[in-house]
């Protein structure tokens, strides 16, 4: 659905911000509790519960366009939170909204939006309490999620010989896994209920960019690429050409599956209580080593920097 309209009609400019709030609230429904603690006063007045918090945003045509439902929109924005929460091993709590109207943006498209933000908000049990509506050229929501950890799980905090992790296949998101994918809570909670796991990660910006960042400035993921899962939409856009395949796991992104690095002597251990709590395998695609002068990211089987390797950088 295209969200920006051609004329008044129908559009937030001729229903005006309290009106677009309302319907906002409405749309919400039980995702949104009373005040105080929910919409309709200066701030929201939360429990005191929360030791995690991250903030991320949906802008039109650079995470979502014109073929993506409102719903699935407004579930993204949501589960982009999400994920970043998994990756500490948290649980959500409470979460405020911002949305950044052009004046000719369908008031139905922001109802829809609203009511798939309010289905995700629902199975996740987080509270939308709050938020803004703001005029602005460009459509784009932001989100700023609260949550709490018991043991938050980090980046930069892995070692040499800790064994690399995924949660699941990666590549090929733009065939649709970047709006409906699954948010990694209850395995980032497992994670970090075990003193095996030394760092982790969601998987956002592609592997290629997002293992560097895990292992820190002293390390150097040292990738198996052969290991790495691929998705069947990676496959099928690469029609199963192996540089093609490479590129699309390292590079892609939005994956939003979980890296984690695992003390080697404690994986197998770890890998037989992993199974038997969520029934199938994690994949290991690598180790970390002592990165010296070389670079972040290796390919084991040169011993250098893949080819053409990058991950996903806003303003490049």
């Amino acid at each position: 659905m295209n969200p920006i309209l051609t004329d008044r009609k129908g559009s937030v400019s001729e229903i005006g911000e309290s009106a677009l709030i309302a319907r906002i609230k409405a749309a919400l429904g039980e995702a949104t509790p009373p005040t105080p603690r929910g919409m309709g006063d200066d701030c929201a007045v939360v429990e005191p519960r929360a030791n995690l918090i991250t903030c991320d945003s949906v802008v039109h045509m650079k995470h979502f366009d014109d073929e993506a439902d409102p719903e699935l929109v407004g579930a993204k924005l949501l589960k982009r939170n999400l994920s970043d929460i998994a990756a500490m091993g948290g649980v959500p709590c409470d979460a405020v909204v911002a949305l950044f109207a052009p004046p000719l943006l369908s008031a139905e498209w922001v109802e829809r939006f609203a009511k798939g933000l309010a289905k995700c908000a629902l199975d996740y049990s987080v509270a939308i309490v709050g938020g803004d509506v703001a005029e602005c050229p460009t459509l784009a929501a932001s989100l700023t999620l609260t949550g709490r950890a018991r043991r938050p799980l980090t980046r930069g905090t892995a070692n040499a010989g800790d064994i690399l992790c995924v949660t699941g296949p990666l590549g090929g998101s733009i065939r649709g896994h970047h709006l409906t994918f699954t948010p990694r809570l209850e395995q980032g909670l497992f994670l970090s209920m075990n003193g095996a796991i030394t760092a982790c990660m969601d998987l956002s910006d592609g592997l290629a960019k997002d293992a560097p960042a895990l292992a820190g400035e002293s390390l150097a993921a040292v990738l198996d690429i052969a290991d790495i899962p691929p998705s069947q939409e990676a496959l099928e856009l690469t029609e199963g050409d192996p540089e093609k395949l490479a590129q699309s796991v390292l590079c892609d992104g939005e994956d939003y599956e979980l890296l984690f690095a695992v003390r080697a002597e404690g994986i197998d251990a770890f890998e037989d209580d992993w199974i038997a709590r969520f029934g199938a395998p994690f994949f290991r695609i690598g180790r970390l080593a002592a990165r010296g002068d070389g670079p972040g990211l290796i390919d084991s089987a040169t011993g250098k920097a893949p080819a053409n390797a990058h991950g996903y950088e806003h303003l490049r």
